[in-house]
């Protein structure tokens, strides 16, 4: 029997690799920003601590370290609201890198779906063929033995 040969093969490969490298481009963008978010959340609550711990001080005591705190507390904010932009850009780039990725797989999918019905119209062709070549040599068959039993 014929071996099955399909012309999109070589695009079929190419489009699984496409998609792992979608897959890895997005594995990376989501890293990055999961370790942006955690060191927000980590500057935040450090923030957090250092105010619970001021309000915790005599107010005497309180006042100095409260005065220290607000001082340096822009610099914090703006570390913050920077760790909030880039989140905001890489969730942006996350929803790209998703939306290519998809497209992608789909086209993928669609090309593995094309293969499969290809395949399957190929091997009912092969069983057509080979059940034609089975009756020819029944047949055949058939016709030597009448021609034998007559003489």
């Amino acid at each position: 029997m014929k071996r099955f040969v399909w012309r999109l093969q070589r695009v079929l490969e190419i489009k699984k690799k496409e998609e792992e490298n979608k897959r890895s481009e997005l594995l990376e963008i989501t890293e990055k920003l999961a370790q942006t978010r955690a060191e927000l959340i980590t500057k935040q609550r450090i923030i957090d601590d250092i105010v619970t711990e001021i309000s915790r001080e005599n107010p005497k005591k309180r006042l100095c370290k409260q005065e220290f705190f607000l001082k340096f507390s822009a610099t914090s904010n703006e570390k913050i609201k920077k760790l909030k932009n880039s989140i905001s850009k890489l969730e942006l780039q996350q929803r790209e890198k998703i939306a290519e990725f998809l497209k992608v797989r789909r086209s993928k999918e669609g090309l593995e779906r094309l293969r499969a019905e290809a395949k399957m119209c190929f091997i009912k062709e092969q069983e057509k063929l080979e059940q034609k070549e089975l009756d020819e040599g029944a047949t055949t068959s058939f016709a030597r033995q009448m021609i034998s039993h007559s003489l």
